[in-house]
């Protein structure tokens, strides 16, 4: 494989080449929330959320660097990892690693003020970027006009995280490869019309799941598009997500969903801000007959006292988990600290 040619060329280079001293950092986050369901049993409200992430960094003689990043689990477990090897060539960063994919870091990225409109937990989350969690290999570049582009591979999508000096073997052996690649554009850089779009970003994504090496089946497959615009104390965005589930049976049918998110934020002043936000959700899928609109409204406050955020959501859902006149609203206060 090319990609891997590449890769073992350059850790050769980075083996004759001296690196300098470097440093290691441990940052993290913490979250209490108050989370209240109407028109359901709550239960406990009350619910937490920590975070404790080490970095290390250094720099070799030849201007590359490299950096290492592991984060723990909520009981300090292993999580995901990520090392990277920076401006390699003066223009790319390769990195190999679990931490996430291109697609997954812009699954909903319209304003907001606390939380997206489904994230407290008000109707059925349908997430794009699957391979958010799986071990491959990727770089990172910017081109001119076009912008940041992110590329990760996945050789296998088994679900497992490697240690040096191993392989996953034969775990989960019927699936393939994956593919993810997120490209951000500031449209004031492209030419002629971008004087007239200054403050507009648009945000590109495409991701491919082989989760079946069966014939006669298919990929999963994830794109979105979304344009921001901000100006002054406002911010607006919108943002399209087509997610195709696969088919890992011969005899079974693809279902999709179609879904729309809507933000509009407003800056008070440094501290506080506001939003309204919304996702709409179209599901389609030929075994469950009618497949209403789930549509998700929320309003968000957010305010930030130094490195502790105060976040409010109000959320209600109509047509719950697409199913017809079934309501799905809840009320969620949070106070995080990050350190």
């Amino acid at each position: 494989m090319k990609i891997t040619k590449i890769l073992v060329a350059l850790s050769f280079l980075f083996a004759v080449s001296t690196a300098n001293a470097g440093e290691l950092t441990v940052t993290g986050s913490m979250e209490a929330t108050y989370n209240s369901q109407g028109g359901s049993t709550t239960g406990n409200p009350l619910g937490t959320d920590r975070e404790l992430k080490f970095s290390g960094s250094t720099e070799l003689d030849n201007g590359i660097t490299v950096s290492v990043y592991q984060d723990t689990s909520d009981n300090l477990g292993y999580g995901d990892n990520k090392i990277t090897f920076g401006n390699v060539m003066g223009m790319v960063d390769i990195y190999v690693g679990a931490d996430g994919s291109p697609v997954d870091a812009i699954d909903d990225v319209t304003p907001t003020a606390y939380e997206e409109a489904n994230g407290s937990g008000s109707g059925t989350l349908n997430d794009i970027g699957g391979l958010a969690g799986e071990m491959g290999i990727g770089v990172k570049f910017s081109v001119p006009v076009l912008g940041a582009v992110d590329f990760k591979y996945i050789p296998k999508v088994d679900g497992t995280e490697n240690a040096d000096n191993a392989n996953s073997v034969d775990a989960n052996a019927s699936v393939g490869s994956g593919e993810s690649i997120s490209i951000k554009t500031n449209l004031a850089d492209v030419p002629v019309i971008g004087a007239f779009l200054d403050g507009a970003t648009l945000t590109t994504g495409y991701e491919t799941d082989e989760i079946s090496t069966v014939a006669n089946t298919s990929d999963i497959h994830d794109i979105t598009a979304a344009i921001n615009y901000s100006v002054g104390n406002f911010a607006l965005g919108v943002q399209r997500k087509l997610h195709n589930e696969g088919e890992t049976g011969t005899a079974a049918d693809e279902v999709f969903y179609k879904d729309l998110a809507i933000g509009v934020s407003y800056a008070v002043n440094d501290q506080l801000s506001i939003s309204y936000n919304r996702y709409e959700s179209d599901r389609h899928n030929n075994t469950t007959g009618v497949n209403p609109t789930q549509s998700t409204s929320a309003i968000n406050i957010g305010y930030t006292i130094g490195g502790m955020t105060i976040g409010f959501q109000e959320a209600s859902t109509d047509d719950a988990g697409w199913v017809k006149d079934a309501e799905d609203d809840s009320r969620t206060l949070g106070v995080s600290v990050a350190f």
